[in-house]
């Protein structure tokens, strides 16, 4: 199997659309149509089916498709292991974290000193970050940490806690302290289900046998503080997140009786080759949290 054609049958399981995949590639629809044809000959069986207006993998080509990225990753990692001996540094260094805040002081001192790096930052649910690693399109993670997973290598980083934060108006404004379950007295906004801060709400409402049911589910924690903030609702934030924005116009309350935490830390695929330009970042970024946290 041709390396391009690979390229672009990757390109279309990423997009589901011939189509998108085209423009991300450069090339025109038909021509990539014409290319997945080719690799579906040559492969002797279908890749995509259409069931209505969407494409869909086959059976076959998810397989192809796991293949394909396990492949990627190994050229990826051979590449990098040569660039280390011939003193050269990773071009591109693709992160997923469950927060751009954890590491903004890391990616300032970074870029200073090697300007020349290019950093992708995405904020990702945990999970999605894992997925990010394992299909080979990122290759580190800032994470809460996941249980023991036998392809991923886990370092720690700093143990996080979860607080209500709330408009100096709140009628909680002069509290330090709250119980999980008396947060059922007061309207307050959460992350969507797909997050694992809203996972940690939930683990810990289970244990106290307790149900908390926000009045806003929102994605990004920007938008949670703006509900708090102009007192439309309290909101449930990480405390590294809350430390670097409290003011007279918003206080930070404790949550208790359970209190919900949870490790986070750095993840990346244990058959990773770590360059020096990888294993510097995570360096900086261990060294900046045990600054600041």
């Amino acid at each position: 199997m041709e390396h391009r054609l690979l390229t672009y049958f990757l390109a279309v399981c990423d997009e589901l659309h011939f189509t998108k995949a085209a423009e991300k590639l450069g090339i025109s629809q038909p021509t990539l149509s014409q290319q997945v044809r080719l690799l579906e000959h040559s492969v002797g069986t279908p890749l995509f089916q259409r069931i209505g207006k969407k494409i869909h993998t086959t059976e076959a080509g998810q397989i192809l498709y796991r293949h394909s990225r396990n492949m990627f990753h190994e050229l990826d990692q051979a590449q990098a292991a040569i660039n280390e001996i011939r003193g050269m540094q990773r071009g591109k260094l693709r992160i997923g974290c469950s927060g751009n805040h954890l590491l903004t002081e890391t990616i300032l001192t970074f870029y200073k000193l090697y300007p020349k790096i290019e950093l992708s930052i995405t904020e990702l649910a945990t999970e999605e970050t894992r997925e990010g690693l394992l299909s080979n399109q990122l290759d580190i993670g800032v994470v809460f940490l996941p249980d023991e997973d036998e392809q991923l290598q886990r370092t720690p980083l700093y143990n996080e806690r979860l607080q209500l934060v709330v408009s100096s108006q709140h009628p909680l404004a002069g509290v330090n302290t709250i119980s999980l379950a008396a947060l059922n007295q007061y309207p307050v906004a959460m992350l969507q289900k797909k997050f694992y801060v809203r996972q940690m709400i939930e683990d810990c409402c289970a244990r106290i046998d307790c149900e908390l049911l926000p009045v806003l589910e929102l994605s990004t924690l920007e938008s949670l503080l703006q509900m708090a903030k102009h007192n439309v609702c309290g909101a449930i934030l990480p405390y590294s997140y809350v430390k670097g924005i409290l003011n007279d116009e918003i206080h930070s309350i404790q949550i208790i009786d359970p209190v919900p935490e949870k490790m986070v830390g750095i993840v990346y695929r244990k058959d990773m080759f770590l360059c020096t330009t990888t294993d510097k970042f995570i360096m900086q970024l261990i060294e900046r949290i045990s600054e600041t946290i």
